[in-house]
């Protein structure tokens, strides 16, 4: 056998060292010719690294990439005619529903009971006004087959109803389900709940009130209007003859001062002044009387009855200053809760 066969030097193919249609580099790019494939070492085209016996290899996350950036083929770009133009606004997205944007995903979900929802739906006639004080719903067979509910599901929808004091059930031949309107005390009640909860004592309660209450009577000698004095003056004239009688009962005058002062805020000057120095004004009205309570005597009812009278005058001329002035001096220097300042708030009683 003759001279050794050298055996030539092998050398990667090149169709091998390129990388399949549409892969492209990390960066977007196609990858050039004798870039390795992924897993696979380069070719000898492409320089090792220094002090390697191979080059560095591509890695997983990078081949990836460079698959998700070469996925749209340029033959299938957007077609001129259809790309966006910048001086042309895209259009404004409709904004989702507040009780839908809050809910994220996989956030837990309550879904309503069949009964809040009917519960939900006269509440809302109700404080629209579409049902007034006094109305009387339709019977049950009528709502149980307007709502499509049973009766038990529409009961329960009443005692919901029945607990926010929108409506008053009485069962019988002649009963039914009465709407009332929402009013100030329901809402005072359960103030005065909260406050007890937190040990608030009754002159707590009432330096708030001698804050907020001629705050409120200042927007009344600006907004009072002809019926709203007619009706002061009406229950003042009433008070006169009940101080006229020979011997008048301290208790009642007491009674028709607090409902003078209940009147004064009953005005539409600002709905939400009005609305908490009422529920103030019910609190310390409902107080649990203590068997240290003094009666008011007459004389210091007399004094009160005049600077009633005083304020209505006030309150004809349109005088913000001074009906704020007296009615501030009026509560600050007249006993209205004739308590002890540590004297807590109690409307449970024992």
């Amino acid at each position: 056998m003759g001279a050794s066969a050298t055996a030539a030097p092998r050398t990667e193919p090149s169709d091998r060292s390129a990388p399949p249609s549409g892969l492209a580099a990390s960066d977007g790019s196609p990858a050039p010719a004798g870039a390795a494939r992924p897993g696979r070492p380069a070719t000898s085209t492409r320089a090792a690294t220094p002090g390697r016996g191979s080059p560095p290899r591509k890695g997983a996350a990078a081949s990836r990439r460079g698959r998700r950036a070469s996925t749209t083929p340029p033959d299938i770009a957007t077609p001129p005619d259809i790309a966006p133009r910048p001086d042309i606004a895209a259009p404004a997205r409709t904004a989702a529903p507040a009780h839908t944007a809050a809910i994220r995903i996989g956030q837990h979900v309550r879904v309503p009971k069949t009964a809040e929802l009917v519960a939900a739906h006269l509440r809302r006639q109700i404080v629209r006004g579409e049902l007034h004080e006094g109305d009387a719903l339709p019977p049950e067979a009528v709502l149980m087959e307007q709502f499509g509910v049973s009766r038990p599901t529409l009961r329960e929808a009443f005692r919901v109803l029945e607990s926010e004091a929108l409506i008053s059930v009485r069962r019988g031949a002649h009963g039914g389900a009465r709407v009332h309107t929402p009013n100030g005390h329901v809402a005072a009640r359960y103030t005065a709940l909260v406050l007890e909860h937190q040990h608030t004592t009754l002159a707590d309660i009432h330096t708030a009130h001698t804050h907020l209450e001629p705050a409120a009577i200042r927007l009344l000698a600006t907004t009072a209007t002809d019926t709203h004095l007619t009706h002061l003056t009406t229950h003042l004239t009433t008070t006169d003859h009940a101080l006229a009688t020979p011997h008048p009962n301290p208790t009642d005058i007491h009674t028709h001062h607090l409902n003078f002062h209940t009147l004064l805020l009953t005005t539409p000057a600002n709905h939400t002044l009005t609305m908490i120095s009422s529920m103030l004004r019910h609190i310390l009205d409902a107080t649990t009387p203590t068997p240290d309570t003094p009666t008011p005597d007459l004389t210091t009812l007399r004094h009160q009855h005049t600077t009633h009278h005083q304020l209505l005058t006030h309150l004809t001329n349109h005088d913000p200053d001074a009906a704020e002035t007296l009615w501030r001096h009026h509560l600050t220097t007249t006993p209205h809760t004739p308590h002890q300042p540590t004297t807590p708030l109690d409307l449970l009683g024992d």
